[in-house]
């Protein structure tokens, strides 16, 4: 019999059981030192009511999680770490709430904000990115080559679809320069680290979620300085170069940094790896309201222009993200992580990048605009895909 486990952002923790040539499944938080499964335990392991061999895939959520031994764990008491842990997912639960509210008290006093220095919004995003790091690991990589078919489909309609988004939504509306660039701007941005979290609460297969919010991150050092040049430069002068350094600073250099301590400073990463969803959570919210702070009256005067614009990007890029995948022949549960994917960006690094390298403040206004949409259509969404348990997965 084997086994391996793969962990996710909100530290669940999947394992994969190969027996007798038959794949099983189940989630739970345990150290991988502590797995000894045997055969008479085995049954209690199978999630699927059916009882029928349940594919790698597809990650699913038990309320009632089982240790390795076969018992259930709710009875046990909670650690110190667990209650934190526990907290910390309420709150990146919430995260829409706490992103508008945020963006709400800039918009009604942008003064909450002056305390608000340039240097930490990159600060910001770089520790967020870090949290993301150390997330990912080898077993994670080794997944990839499980799902080769979704995780190519998954990046070529990250940019596609909401990069075109953009730029048509900004044509049809004949938004202004600043706004267009802006739109375009997060369209051509990485997935958000937000839809691992989303992908978990719709049943969505979590592990091709962290596989494909890591490849659009990776290569976002690239593709975005590229497509937003290629589809803002008629709206406004853009700077590849610094926007390249820029996303080479505060995306790659800390994923892989944090990728490196979850493998050589494990002890570390499980101290801190509870903090970082509530911390991400809090600077996603901060940025987001500094933006609009930042141009509390602009917004006050054409808000709805850009707000109609952003919900129409992040609508286009949820619907299209699914139907194409399927489509494309990708499983439900995958096209739905596709789908959550594609419709959400990593809308606080477009306000960093707005912020550094375009001369109009109110570029920065679409991008904190989209890290609300994308957060309220994204959880709506999964609260209505939570409720429809995918049986069909990829062979």
């Amino acid at each position: 019999m084997q086994y391996f486990v793969s962990s996710t952002p909100n530290s669940v923790r999947t394992c994969y059981i190969n027996h007798n040539n038959n794949q099983y499944h189940t989630s739970r938080n345990f150290p991988l030192k502590s797995l000894h499964f045997s055969n008479t335990h085995l049954p209690n392991l199978i999630l699927n009511k059916k009882n029928k061999p349940i594919s790698p895939l597809l990650c699913a959520n038990s309320s009632n999680t089982i240790t390795a031994n076969g018992d259930n764990n709710n009875n046990k008491t909670k650690s110190i770490g667990d209650w934190i842990q526990s907290i910390g997912e309420v709150i990146s639960v919430l995260f829409p709430l706490w992103v508008a509210l945020g963006c709400l008290i800039g918009l009604v006093k942008p003064s909450s904000y002056n305390w608000v220095k340039p240097q930490w919004t990159v600060m910001g995003i770089t520790v967020t990115m870090l949290g993301m790091g150390i997330t990912l690991t080898f077993d994670d990589l080794r997944a990839a080559l499980a799902m080769p078919k979704q995780l190519f489909c998954g990046f070529i309609l990250q940019y596609s679809v909401m990069p075109l988004s953009g730029y048509f939504v900004s044509k049809l509306l004949n938004l202004p320069s600043h706004y267009a660039a802006g739109l375009i701007l997060v369209g051509c941005c990485p997935g958000g680290t937000a839809s691992n979290i989303v992908t978990y609460i719709a049943r969505g297969n979590v592990a091709l979620s962290v596989l494909m919010t890591a490849a659009s991150t990776l290569s976002a050092v690239v593709m975005t300085p590229f497509l937003t040049e290629k589809l803002a430069g008629q709206f406004v002068a853009v700077d590849a170069a610094g926007l390249f350094m820029s996303t080479l600073q505060v995306v790659l250099l800390p994923v892989l940094g944090g990728a490196f301590l979850n493998q050589y400073f494990k002890s570390l990463v499980k101290i801190v790896s509870p903090l970082m969803p509530p911390i991400a959570v809090a600077t996603v919210a901060v940025l987001c309201g500094n933006a609009i702070a930042q141009s509390s009256s602009a917004i006050l005067m054409s808000g709805q222009q850009v707000v109609l614009a952003t919900a129409l990007l992040h609508a286009s890029g949820f619907f299209f993200g699914y139907v194409l995948a399927r489509i494309l022949g990708v499983d439900v549960s995958s096209s739905r992580t596709i789908s959550i994917e594609v419709g959400m960006q990593n809308s606080v690094l477009g306000v960093v990048l707005a912020t550094q390298h375009f001369g109009n403040p109110l570029t920065a206004v679409p991008c904190a605009v989209s890290s609300v949409c994308h957060s309220i259509f994204g959880s709506a969404l999964a609260g209505i895909w939570r409720h429809s348990i995918p049986d069909k997965v990829q062979e």
